[in-house]
């Protein structure tokens, strides 16, 4: 099996995040290493495997929308 690898760059343009947020924000509170990324070759620099990153972007919104709103309304 073929896999996507990102740079923290090429993954900020294709999910219209900030690099800074990614790397800040996203890792390892949504994007988990071994799962959605890799430090290439044991060092800093990290590589996203853009199917594991997707798959999860879809999992979480369709957690959200069905999530109940303030309101009281059943799904947003």
């Amino acid at each position: 099996m073929s896999l996507t690898y990102l740079t923290t760059d090429q993954l900020a343009k294709r999910i219209q995040y900030h690099p800074r947020t990614i790397r800040h924000e996203l890792i390892d509170n949504c994007l988990f290493e071994g799962q959605h990324y890799i430090r290439a070759f044991g060092r800093k620099k990290f590589l996203f495997i853009w199917e594991e990153v997707e798959k999860t972007m879809h999992l979480r919104s369709d957690i959200a929308l069905r999530m109940p709103t303030a309101e009281g309304a059943k799904y947003v």
